[in-house]
């Protein structure tokens, strides 16, 4: 951000950043860096657990931190040259960028020795030597405001972004993905064993997720945007990979409910009756349980963020009926074979249950039956409603519970699943599912999600007994 717009980006390129660091100057750091200043021995045995060949390795995580610390006296200087020539600076490992509007460039930083041939400025090199490093001239290069120029690979010309020739790259491989189920990368051999030659490997789905995450977060200047800010060329890519690999082609079952607390129960439920529901969860030889099934999370880090705003579910019935209508249209335009495995969406059989009611039956022409065991929409989407309960109109997953669980008190409270709660004598939902469920899981009698988690089965073997037929439209 802070080089973008600029009349002059100039970069200059460490040569052998990690490489020079070498085993002493690591050493000797922890012992002489005051807020280190360790005794020789322990230095020495740092020392060789952070460098391989007597330098710090590329690609040890161990590397950056160390380089950083170890550059920050010429980081520093720089610091103080750019200042004092009103311009700004940045490094990012061995990538040094200053920039400026000023009609000219500070000889002390760069030097156009040639028509548009620039160098190194004497007191930049001096700065630079001084902190133990040397410059590799070959990678100099100055970028005028009238060209593209880039920053640590982004575009930084009017806004932040990745350069058009990589999100082309990125929309083919999206669209490769979404059109057979595969896509593939090139793979470069290793240089050091003669020529490189240039194979093409199967790219594997997180390897995409994240090329997609970077063009996003790229246009977003690293955040994700609110969710009233319409999505961006970049999201829309990004949410066509995720409703294709999480929805369409998911590897096992997908479980969407409403909200966190509703995804609690179903997993501890499952967990709970594991040995009557093999297809649902797998007792291991330690006696550990595996889900078979997984669950759609809703946003706690940057990544369910992210995927919350492009797929635009946070929880709640009305967002599930808008994103049914999502998947319904982006399901129309993907060109690969059908997945395998169902998407099962848990519902509360309650008043919230309206919207999409309406929605099903207006877009779809189906009815929402309450005494029906699933129902299935389209493609490999499935609704299955919380089992009705004698002489109630309406049903949700807390009613799903034994009295006792109900019953219990945290912190001299009582449960109230309403939404209109006391507070001072009662707790809700999510300390029910947290503080209850989850906790005592193992002391509870999960018996009343049977009927839930036998219709959870009932679609498994329908999807699997469509697909064997081809009848999955």
């Amino acid at each position: 951000m802070q080089h973008r717009a600029r009349r002059f980006v100039f970069n200059v390129d460490v040569e052998d950043f990690f490489g020079s660091i070498n085993f002493g100057r690591v050493r000797g750091f922890f012992i002489k860096d005051r807020n280190f200043g360790l005794n020789p021995a322990a230095a020495t045995v740092l020392a060789q657990i952070a460098c391989f060949k007597n330098s710090l390795p590329q690609g040890s995580p161990c590397s950056p931190v160390i380089s950083n610390l170890i550059g920050h006296v010429m980081d520093i200087h720089l610091t103080w040259l750019a200042r004092s020539e009103g311009i700004t600076y940045s490094r990012y490992a061995d990538d040094l960028t200053f920039s400026t509007n000023k009609r000219s460039f500070p000889l002390s930083v760069a030097i156009e020795s040639h028509s548009h041939k620039w160098e190194p400025g004497g007191t930049l090199k001096h700065l630079i030597g001084r902190g133990g490093f040397a410059l590799n001239e070959k990678k100099t290069r100055m970028q005028y405001h009238d060209s593209r120029q880039q920053v640590t690979g982004l575009v930084v010309n009017r806004k932040i972004s990745a350069p058009v020739e990589y999100r082309h790259h990125v929309r083919a491989l999206v669209h490769a993905y979404t059109s057979s189920g595969n896509f593939f990368l090139k793979k470069f051999g290793d240089r050091d064993l003669g020529p490189v030659k240039v194979v093409e490997e199967k790219g594997k789905p997180q390897q995409l997720r994240g090329m997609l995450e970077y063009v996003v977060y790229a246009s977003r200047r690293g955040k994700v945007a609110e969710d009233s800010v319409p999505l961006n060329a970049a999201e829309r890519m990004y949410r066509s990979f995720v409703l294709f690999h999480d929805f369409y082609a998911p590897a096992v079952p997908l479980v969407l409910c409403e909200g966190k607390t509703d995804l609690v129960y179903v997993a501890q439920a499952a967990r709970g009756l594991a040995k009557a529901y093999p297809q649902l969860a797998a007792i291991g030889g330690d006696g550990k349980i595996t889900l078979l099934f997984r669950r759609h999370r809703y946003p706690i880090r940057d990544r369910g963020k992210l995927t919350a705003r492009v797929l635009g579910i946070n929880g709640g019935t009305p967002h599930i009926k808008q994103f049914i209508d999502v998947l319904l249209n982006e399901y129309k335009s993907i060109k690969a074979p059908p997945g395998r495995q169902p998407v099962i969406i848990a519902l509360d059989d309650d008043d919230g249950l309206k919207a999409i009611r309406n929605y099903v039956k207006g877009v779809l022409k189906k009815e929402l039956d309450q005494s029906a065991e699933f129902h299935h929409l389209f493609g490999n989407v499935y609704i299955v409603l919380t089992p009705p309960l004698l002489g109630q109109a309406s049903s949700e997953m807390e009613d799903l519970f034994d009295t006792d669980t109900r019953a219990r008190e945290v912190g001299g409270k009582k449960f109230d699943a309403s939404k209109d709660l006391d507070t001072k004598t009662s707790y809700g939902k999510a300390t029910f599912a947290y503080e209850v469920v989850a906790k005592h899981a193992a002391g509870i009698d999960f018996s009343g999600f049977k009927p839930m988690l036998d219709r959870f089965v009932l679609v498994i073997n329908d999807h699997k007994a469509r697909t064997s037929k081809g009848a999955v439209a």
